[in-house]
């Protein structure tokens, strides 16, 4: 079979197994699934989106996947093309997101002769994808069927361990572009295989007992609704997409007050990382810890989870134990608003609240793996609030800015995201969309602190770190200035910038509606931060928060 028939074959099996999206990068390999990949999008059986950066296709894939709950492909060359898809693979394994990786191969004669662009591919994810496949020029129809069918259904979770990745190598024998003189070929028409969907896993009544909703990271499309429960403690991390009105807002800071030491039960939904009071909790002997969850990596980091449930059990109300906490989380955020009214601003916290607050139902809010996601684990939970998204399967901070594109091309709708400016450093490449290719409506509010703020709050942003023998260390090692200027970056490729420096000024940028590409740069300082995170704990420790 020639490169370009195969290549049309592919991407009509995925085209027909569901795949309706392939992001792509330029390349000599790849332009057979190039070539194909324009006409199935002029023909309107798939959309196409071009991507100059590798690592920047791979998250904008995972963005997309991430948002439409279905399977997205990203299409490389060979080489080093492929490797520069890790970060987002590895991210997509442990978020369980279907990201579908089609990468072109030299011919498997090549192999260990030096020839140009030619590694070991296949294989080259390990452990990180689902399944994978190789495919090549003795490939018949029947195999590439085959082959594609089963990817699908492993990115898709239907017949194993839940969504996440997989891998298609097709090793390429020239020539690899048709004959342009045998005119437009026709799309291959396929069978592809059905699966059928079992049934919905029945749902089992717990006994009483003190028992609190622990949500953490999750996808819109997965939250299970019976968790809106208003006698039941919903402590919801931000991209839960559980944290609605009546859910804990600072229940992070609840976790360290008597109101834990009366927790009986712990139900876990969704892949809960976000602080080390989680931890604690997810670690105790002395609670029961049902965690629900289809996969068989459930997330159990504690090691302590007791029963392992398909389907979201019924949990008997206990209002007077959720008023406990509804009373002592109202009086915590009063003092938290009052706490950073109080100091210079614009601070972090106050920021990300700012920031949930502009965004409303239907809009889409993509956080920053680092400090930003924890800030807005403290805001104020609005009454309509936004679906939120984070890269929280391995909380690395790659590709945050190509994710949140993503997110706006797979949903027709503007995206804000909230990311500090190491963060945004650490993935320029994402501002970059060619003038050619589809550009969603933007946001990105850029908390500029020069530097990592989150260590300020961690072991090594002890003073101690920063004297003596260590002299300069947290700044050159940890913090890690960069002195970049953000509005020439802004304009450098092509976003509109804003620079803000005190809250009103934030509030009105923030009130101008999401059009085009837009970059709000606020300017904070992170000097007191650490103080500020031991003052924010401290709130914590007043007596009557637990209930006395």
């Amino acid at each position: 079979m020639t490169a370009a028939a195969l290549s049309g074959l592919v991407l009509a099996h995925l085209a027909a197994a569901g795949v309706g999206h392939v992001v792509a990068s330029p390349g000599s390999r790849d332009a057979p699934l190039l070539l194909g990949a324009v006409r199935a999008a002029a023909a309107g059986r798939i959309t196409l989106d071009m991507r100059i950066d590798e690592r920047d296709a791979g998250f904008t894939a995972l963005g997309m996947a991430r948002a439409s709950g279905r399977p997205v492909a990203v299409v490389t060359t060979s080489g080093t093309a492929v490797g520069n898809l890790l970060p987002a693979v590895m991210e997509a394994s442990h978020a369980g997101v279907p990201v579908v990786v089609v990468s072109a191969d030299r011919p498997a004669v090549l192999a260990g002769t030096g020839a140009n662009q030619t590694t070991r591919q296949a294989g080259i994810f390990g452990g990180f994808v689902r399944a994978d496949a190789m495919l090549d020029a003795t490939a018949g129809p029947g195999d590439v069927r085959h082959r594609v069918a089963r990817l699908v259904a492993a990115a898709t979770g239907i017949r194993g361990a839940g969504p996440g990745p997989v891998h298609l190598n097709l090793a390429l024998d020239p020539p690899l572009v048709p004959d342009p003189d045998d005119g437009d070929p026709s799309w291959p028409a396929v069978d592809p295989v059905r699966f059928a969907s079992g049934p919905e896993p029945a749902s089992e009544e717990l006994a009483p007992a003190r028992t609190v909703v622990l949500a953490g990271d999750a996808a819109p499309d997965t939250v299970p609704g019976p968790v809106r429960l208003p006698a039941v403690p919903v402590l919801a991390e931000p991209s839960s997409n559980l944290r609605h009105p009546g859910a804990i807002a600072t229940y992070r800071l609840l976790l360290t007050t008597g109101l834990a030491e009366r927790i009986e039960r712990v139900v876990v939904v969704g892949h809960p990382t976000l602080s080390r009071p989680v931890g604690r909790l997810l670690s105790r002997g002395d609670i029961e810890i049902v965690v629900v969850s289809d996969r068989l990596d459930w997330p159990d980091p504690g090691r302590a989870a007791d029963r392992v449930l398909p389907a979201f059990p019924h949990i008997p109300p206990d209002p007077a134990w959720a008023e406990q906490w509804r009373a002592a989380d109202e009086r915590l955020c009063v003092r938290l608003a009052t706490l950073l009214a109080g100091l210079p601003g614009p601070t972090g916290p106050e920021v990300a609240a700012a920031v949930v607050a502009a965004t409303g139902p239907g809009d889409w809010l993509v956080l920053g793996a680092s400090q930003s996601i924890r800030d807005a684990d403290l805001a104020p939970i609005p009454a309509r609030p936004p679906y939120v998204l984070a890269n929280r399967g391995l909380s690395g901070i790659d590709g945050t800015v190509a994710t949140a594109t993503g997110v706006g091309l797979a949903t027709g709708r503007p995206v804000t995201a909230l990311l500090g400016d190491v963060t945004l450093a650490h993935d320029v490449g994402g501002l970059l969309v060619g003038p050619a290719e589809r550009t969603p409506a933007m946001r990105l509010v850029v908390v500029n602190d020069d530097g990592g703020s989150i260590f300020h709050t961690l072991e090594q942003g002890d003073p101690r770190f920063d004297a003596g023998p260590y002299a300069g260390a947290f700044e050159r090692v940890f913090a890690t200035p960069h002195g970049i200027d953000v509005a020439a970056l802004a304009r450098a490729y092509g976003w509109v910038h804003t620079r803000v420096t005190d809250r009103d000024a934030l509030a009105a940028a923030l009130a101008v509606p999401v059009v085009g590409r837009t970059l709000i740069e606020v300017v904070v300082d992170r000097t007191g931060r650490r103080e500020l995170d031991r003052a924010i704990r401290d709130l914590a420790a007043i007596r009557d928060l637990a209930g006395g």
